[in-house]
C-alpha cells in the first residue's frame, strides 16, 4: 500500500499511474483500469500531478466525492466495462495537508474474469500494463486469457481432425512399463493401448464415435512434427552452461528429430540430466540403499511443474537450464493464481490437468497445489538461498530459479558496524550525499521496475558495501521493499 503522506517520493512505473483529472474523470481511465486487472493490478491517483522531475504530488480536486459517484456509475455499465472486479474498500479518497485527491486500487483479475475489456470488445478494448504504460493486447494475448478462462482446461481438447498414427507407441509402452512398477496389479495392466490412452484421457471419442487424440495426449505421447501441427510455437529446450567459455555443454531439444521430441520423452532425458550431480546420502532401508532424496523429488516437481503448466500455444517454448550451481525452468504462460497464494499451498488451478493425472499415474508431481511449496520447504532445509519465481507479462512467461548455495547470514551481508560507518547522522555532508543517493535509487527503481544492488552500485558510482548499506536503510524507512537472498536479491517500489 501506498504511503499517501509521502505520496512525493513515489514514481509512476507498471503498479501507479497517476492522474491530474481537474477536468473531470478522464477517458484514458479505462484503458488502465483494464491494463492493470489483465497484469498485476496497481493504484490509480486521480487529482496527483506528476512534476517534471517524475514525483507525485496531489492537486485538491474540486469535488472527489462526485467523481467516484461518476467512476462507479461507468465501471458496472458493462457497455463500457467488461466487468467490475472492485469493492467499495478499493477506491478511497485521501486528504493530505489540505489536497483532496481519490486512490482506485484494481487487483490483479482472476482468470475467470479475463480479458478485462472496454468498449465492448475484447479484441479491440483489452489492454496491459509495461514499464512504459499501457498498451493495447495482441490477439494472441487475448486468446490466450480466454483461453485459461475457460473451465475446462486447455488440455482436454479432442483433436478431431488428427487420428492414432500421431502417438509415438514407444512413448507408450516407456510410459507403461513406468505405471506397471509403481501401480503393479493396476486394473488398466490388461488393456490394449488404445483402451489404456482412453482410460488415461490421451485419446477420446467423436460424435460419429471414432476414437481421436486429446490435446494431452498428443503432447505427452505424440510425435514433435504431430505436436506443432496443432501447437506451432512448440519447442523444448534443454541446455546445461557448466564451462563459461562455451555458448554450452549439452544440449536437447524437441526439434532434433533423433528421438520423439513429446514433453514424456523430454521430462525422462532432462531429469536424468539435472539430478546426475547431486549429492546422495548413504541411506539403507530394509536392507537396500535409497538413491533418492528431499532433493531430487524437489527436482523432479520443478521440472514437472514447468511441463504441466506450460501454455503450449504460448511464445518461446519450455527452457530448462542448468549451470554449475543453480537451475532455470522456464515455460509460457502466465500463473493462474496470486505467485504468493501458490507459494503457500493447498489451493491449485492447473492449465493441464489431464497432463497432471497422466504424470501422477506414474508417480510424478504433487496434487493440490502442494508442488511449490514442497520446493521451497527442501531449499530452505538445506539453508539454500530461496527460490525465486518472475513472471513476465510480454511474453507470458513463469521462471522459477534455483540456487544450489548457501544462503549467507544477513547479519553479516549488513553489518551494523558497515552502517553506522556508510551513514553518519553527524556528518551532515554524508547526509546530503544519502538523500542523493535515495532519490536516484528511486528514480531508477521507478523506470527499471526493479533493481539488484550491483545495478544501484554502479548507478551510483559506490562500493557494493556502501550501496547495501544506503539500500538496507531505505527498506527501514519503508520507501523500498526486498524480495529473495543474496544474488536473488532484488529491490521494488514499497506499494
Amino acid at each position: 500500500m501506498i504511503d499517501f503522506e509521502n505520496i512525493g517520493k513515489y514514481r509512476e512505473n507498471n503498479r501507479i499511474e497517476a492522474k491530474k483529472a481537474l477536468g473531470g474523470l478522464p477517458r484514458s481511465i479505462w484503458e488502465t483500469y483494464s491494463a492493470f486487472a489483465n497484469s498485476f493490478g496497481g493504484i490509480i491517483l486521480l487529482g496527483v500531478e506528476e512534476y517534471l522531475d517524475k514525483s507525485l504530488h496531489p492537486v485538491n480536486l474540486p469535488d472527489p466525492e462526485s467523481m467516484v459517484t461518476e467512476f462507479w456509475n461507468i465501471i458496472n455499465n458493462q457497455k463500457k466495462v467488461s466487468v467490475n472486479i472492485l469493492s467499495d474498500r478499493n477506491v478511497t479518497i485521501h486528504d493530505v495537508d489540505g489536497n483532496r485527491f481519490i486512490s482506485i486500487e484494481v487487483p490483479r483479475a482472476s482468470r475467470s474474469d479475463k480479458p478485462v475489456y472496454i468498449d465492448g470488445n475484447p479484441l479491440t478494448g483489452s489492454y496491459r500494463r509495461n514499464g512504459e504504460g499501457d498498451y493495447k493486447c495482441t490477439k494472441d494475448e487475448v486468446h490466450a486469457m480466454t483461453r485459461d478462462a475457460s473451465i475446462k482446461t486447455q488440455d482436454m481438447l479432442l483433436l478431431e481432425e488428427m487420428g492414432l498414427d500421431v502417438f509415438d507407441y514407444d512413448s507408450v509402452h516407456r510410459y507403461r512399463i513406468r505405471m506397471k512398477n509403481y501401480r503393479p496389479g493396476h486394473v488398466w495392466e490388461e488393456l490394449d493401448d488404445v483402451d489404456f490412452l482412453y482410460r488415461l484421457g490421451a485419446m477420446g471419442r467423436s460424435s460419429d464415435g471414432k476414437m481421436h487424440p486429446t490435446a494431452a495426449g498428443l503432447l505427452m505421447f505424440g510425435y514433435e512434427y504431430e505436436i506443432v501441427k496443432e501447437y506451432p510455437q512448440y519447442f523444448l529446450d534443454y541446455q546445461e552452461h557448466l564451462d563459461s567459455g562455451t555458448r554450452w555443454t549439452d544440449r536437447i531439444v524437441s526439434s532434433s528429430g533423433e528421438w520423439s521430441g513429446n514433453i514424456y520423452d523430454f521430462y525422462f532425458r532432462v531429469y536424468n540430466k539435472i539430478a546426475q550431480d547431486v549429492k546422495i546420502p548413504f541411506k539403507l532401508e530394509g536392507g537396500d540403499r535409497i538413491d533418492d532424496t528431499p532433493v531430487h523429488k524437489a527436482l523432479r516437481e520443478a521440472l514437472a511443474n514447468c511441463l504441466i503448466n506450460a501454455d503450449y500455444y504460448g511464445r518461446q517454448g519450455v527452457v530448462v537450464i542448468k549451470y554449475k550451481d543453480s537451475f532455470s525452468f522456464s515455460n509460457p504462460g502466465s500463473f493462474r493464481i496470486d505467485i504468493e497464494t501458490a507459494k503457500s499451498g493447498g489451493i491449485s488451478d492447473p492449465r493441464n490437468a489431464t497432463l497432471i493425472k497422466m504424470f501422477n499415474m506414474v508417480d510424478i508431481g504433487e496434487r493440490a497445489g502442494s508442488g511449490i511449496p514442497n520446493i521451497f520447504n527442501v531449499w530452505e532445509k538445506q539453508g539454500w538461498t530461496t527460490p525465486k519465481i518472475s513472471e513476465n507479462i510480454e511474453p507470458e512467461r513463469i521462471t522459477l530459479s534455483l540456487q544450489i548455495e548457501k544462503s549467507s547470514d544477513k547479519k553479516q551481508a549488513i553489518k551494523t558496524s558497515d552502517k553506522k560507518q556508510a551513514i553518519k547522522t553527524s556528518d551532515k555532508k554524508q547526509a546530503i550525499k544519502t538523500t542523493l543517493y535515495r532519490e536516484k535509487i528511486i528514480s531508477y527503481i521507478t523506470e527499471n521496475i526493479t533493481a539488484r544492488s550491483s545495478d544501484i552500485s554502479l548507478l551510483l558510482g559506490i562500493s557494493t558495501q556502501r550501496t547495501r548499506a544506503v539500500l538496507a536503510e531505505m527498506v527501514k524507512d519503508e520507501m523500498i521493499v526486498a524480495e529473495g537472498e543474496n544474488r536473488n536479491r532484488v529491490y521494488k517500489l514499497k506499494m
